[in-house]
């Protein structure tokens, strides 16, 4: 069995990742009370504004110079796919939508030709703390879907599958299924032109609960060449197959067999990514991610000539009402709402 573990690497940010995954950051921030403004009710002193990435008392401002988050930045040739555990987001971007979305929700993003977004996170209690956990993954596109029309769904909470189990001791495993399908229970569809709608990918993305001392089998993959990989971020340790570990990890694993994990004495959860690679050149520029050298040449041009679109709003970050609940305006000007 201790051949089941291919590969461990240390948890850094971001986590290292594997074809067809790029990226993967996962936020844990402890804001404090929110402010008239939606910020951190609190001193910024000796935060340095713009770039605040060292988690001083426990949060970080980002590139948020009054409301924490991501202000308006381009993408180009790749998906992005934001799970938010706690917390909120608010969504803005160059085709003119705009969302807040929280609490179990994901938004996929295909960034496809070309997008400005922002990601904003409204700090909506002046009662109480803000805790933000959120997970960013970017999964690549295929070189024929690098130029397809931007476009965004929302995966509300209440539409997510969540596959729950008890083991033979009669503990608790929970599986939420952000995409592919276990038991039966299939996630809701990705936009149309992710790899994750293809025949054959098996682009799965779960979320792992395991009380402690649970044991979960994980089923092996329906296709063949499927990379997968497990991130144990949570607990005081977790058994993957017959390897041990006491601190966070990133393990890539066989993903043609079953694979037994048992949490050790408290509460543990892991991020599983799996997907057959597009094994297509990669060249990436920050924000862009293309095939060639002169695809991203093109992609800075077009940024600096187009905008992707322009940006519609009054602010880089802008925010919403204190008040507004979780809800999604499209770009064709459809709204859903929830909650």
């Amino acid at each position: 069995m201790s051949d089941l573990v291919l590969e461990t690497l240390p948890l850094g940010f971001p986590w290292v990742c594997a074809d067809p995954f790029l990226f993967c950051v996962h936020h844990l921030d402890r804001y404090p009370q929110g402010n008239a403004e939606l910020g951190p009710d609190t001193s910024l002193a000796g935060r340095n504004l713009g770039q605040d990435f060292e988690g001083k008392d426990g949060w970080r401002m980002y590139h948020g110079d009054v409301v924490p988050g991501f202000p308006q930045h381009p993408h180009r040739g790749f998906e992005t796919v934001t799970i938010v555990r706690r917390g909120l987001i608010d969504h803005s971007d160059s085709l003119g939508a705009t969302a807040r979305f929280g609490s179990g929700d994901v938004q996929w993003l295909t960034a496809g030709a070309g997008i400005v977004h922002s990601e904003m996170f409204p700090l909506v209690e002046r009662e109480r703390e803000n805790p933000l956990e959120l997970f960013q993954i970017w999964l690549n596109l295929p070189p024929e879907s690098k130029f397809v029309a931007p476009h965004f769904t929302m995966l509300w909470a209440h539409d997510i599958p969540h596959v729950q189990a008890l083991d033979a001791q009669g503990r608790a495993v929970d599986v939420m299924v952000v995409a592919g399908t276990l038991d039966g229970k299939g996630a809701p569809s990705p936009p149309p032109s992710s790899w994750a709608s293809q025949a054959n990918t098996d682009v799965a993305i779960w979320c792992v609960r395991l009380a402690a001392g649970a044991t979960w089998t994980l089923p092996p993959a329906a296709d063949d060449g499927v990379v997968r990989t497990l991130y144990f971020f949570k607990g005081p340790g977790v058994r993957i197959g017959a390897r041990n570990f006491s601190s966070p990890v990133a393990a890539r694993v066989r993903a043609d067999v079953p694979i037994e994990l048992e949490a050790g004495a408290g509460e543990c959860e892991l991020l599983m990514l799996q997907g057959r690679p597009i094994a297509k050149p990669v060249v990436q520029y920050g924000p862009f991610v293309m095939n060639t050298r002169e695809e991203i040449q093109n992609a800075i041009q077009d940024y600096q000539r187009t905008r992707f679109g322009g940006w519609p709003w009054p602010s880089d970050g802008p925010v919403h009402a204190r008040a507004e609940g979780r809800f999604a305006k499209h770009a064709d000007g459809h709204v859903e709402r929830t909650g």
